[in-house]
């Protein structure tokens, strides 16, 4: 059994795209990625795999998002997603999603760093 990442481990990378059809053909095509579908309450997000690893995820963005462009998000594991988000503003940052629950995932928080980049923290929730 393998040890779990880390504090500071980036852990997951996740696909935000207005037609999630057309990325699922093109990543299984490039890459060989296998697909599978994991409802969440009133949308439905896929799920990456390359084996039987979990290589990330997708979903549709939408229209509450605004003008958010595609793009692929980077998740960073955190001891504490509040703790770490508390010191955000005074290092120069910028929380654009505050800390939130996933439901039977844990807690995230998506920021811009004072570099004008996108990054998001998450806590897991702990194995049961």
């Amino acid at each position: 059994m393998s040890e779990p990442m880390p504090h500071g481990s980036f852990v997951w990378n996740e696909l935000m795209t207005g037609d999630v059809a057309k990325a699922k053909e093109f990543y299984t095509k490039l890459l060989g990625w296998e697909t599978a579908d994991m409802p969440m309450g009133d949308f439905n997000y896929t799920v990456f795999k390359t084996g039987d690893m979990d290589a990330g995820g997708m979903m549709a963005i939408t229209p509450e998002m605004g003008d958010v462009p595609p793009h692929w998000m980077s998740y960073i594991k955190v001891e504490n997603v509040d703790t770490t988000a508390a010191k955000i503003d005074e290092l120069g940052g910028k929380i654009v999603v505050p800390p939130t629950d996933i439901l039977n995932i844990g807690r995230f928080c998506t920021l811009i760093d004072p570099t004008g980049a996108a990054v998001s923290i998450f806590t897991p929730l702990p194995k049961k």
